[in-house]
């Protein structure tokens, strides 16, 4: 029942608008849900705009969802669509993903035209979605007596966005809100443009081992009560732990060679999730001390008083730290230095 309430959702609320990179001939539809209040492609359209052969998006997408980065069936969705076989018209349901399993991919994929996808999504699909509706051309050519009746929608809505903060309106705006900064980040990162000026110099807590100790033990305790972890979860094989921790605080001519919070954070998750002295957990261990030391130093919060790092946003970004070639070490610990500094 719940699959063909969400099927009759879609239908209602389709619409195709065109992604027209400049790097390449050709153009691609992705499809704006004005219900669900997000953005959909399939396998295929992921393929052409990042630039990768499906089998490459077809692993990045196992991945996701083995990893339990993100839900299947709350982010993917079967579409009917018309398609020619031969000379017949044949409806068929494909499926279809949505934005945030595209920035997910984003994070796992660099090319060109993913780069160019990002900027477009920023700034063509903000404009689009703001105004709370998009105008299909194509269909408009082909049904141009709709043109009053969807001119005096658009009116309304607009006219709902300013005096009463619609419930579509207000939905559209969230999901610029919510991602317009990851789009930025990651252009800086395709680009290696990522800055680590204004950094913190207040360190209020210094890391050592005796405290994180007691917090993994802690950690190690509440996830084995949930049955989320064995005995060997936070096993340290070797002394290469308390390098790392050591190695957090060193000095170089009395001076520190992390010297802000944000670089000691990054080199943390970093660090041990990339050094694997555990048994089990790494990526959990580096992720639970990094949030944990944020805390100690009170910079977990951002100006409004919400968190720097969100779950979804703690997840893959230990899966992006995990995956990453050593070479890319700089620039990661760049990306998240900029996604916690002030």
């Amino acid at each position: 029942m719940k699959d063909m309430a969400k099927k009759r959702s879609l239908v209602r609320g389709l619409s195709n608008i065109l992604f027209k990179p400049s790097s390449s001939a050709s153009e691609f539809k992705v499809v704006l849900d004005l219900e669900q209040d997000t953005v959909w492609a399939t396998q295929a359209q992921i393929s052409e705009i990042f630039g990768r052969d499906r089998t490459v998006i077809t692993r990045h997408l196992n991945n996701i969802y083995s990893e339990g980065e993100l839900d299947q069936g709350a982010t993917s969705a079967k579409i009917a669509q018309v398609q020619f076989e031969g000379s017949r018209e044949v409806q068929r349901e494909i499926t279809h993903y949505d934005l945030d399993v595209i920035i997910s991919i984003g994070y796992r994929v660099r090319s060109p035209l993913a780069t160019e996808f990002r900027k477009w999504a920023t700034n063509v699909l903000k404009n689009y979605l703001i105004k709370g509706f998009v105008i299909d051309q194509e269909r408009l050519k082909e049904q141009e007596a709709q043109i009053n009746e969807l001119q005096f929608s658009i009116d309304l809505l607009h006219d709902q966005a300013v005096e009463q903060r619609s419930l579509i309106t207000q939905g559209f705006i969230s999901i610029i809100e919510h991602y317009s900064k990851s789009f930025e980040l990651l252009n800086k990162f395709d680009t290696e443009e990522l800055s680590v000026r204004g950094l913190s110099k207040d360190i209020i807590y210094v890391i050592n081992s005796d405290d994180v100790n007691s917090a993994i033990t802690e950690l190690k305790h509440d996830l084995i009560k949930k049955g989320e972890a064995s005995e060997l979860f936070g096993n340290e094989k070797d002394k290469s732990f308390k390098g790392i921790l050591g190695s957090i605080s060193q000095t170089v001519f009395s001076e520190l060679a992390y010297p802000s919070v944000e670089e000691q954070a990054a080199q943390l998750l970093y660090s041990i999730i990339k050094g694997h002295s555990f048994s089990d957990g790494n990526k959990r261990i580096g992720s639970f001390i990094f949030v944990w030391f944020l805390e100690q130093n009170n910079f977990h919060l951002d100006n409004t008083g919400k968190r720097k790092i969100s779950d979804n946003t703690l997840t893959a970004l230990a899966l992006a730290v995990a995956q990453s070639a050593p070479e890319q070490k700089d620039l990661m610990i760049k990306l998240i230095i900029n996604l916690i500094k002030k």
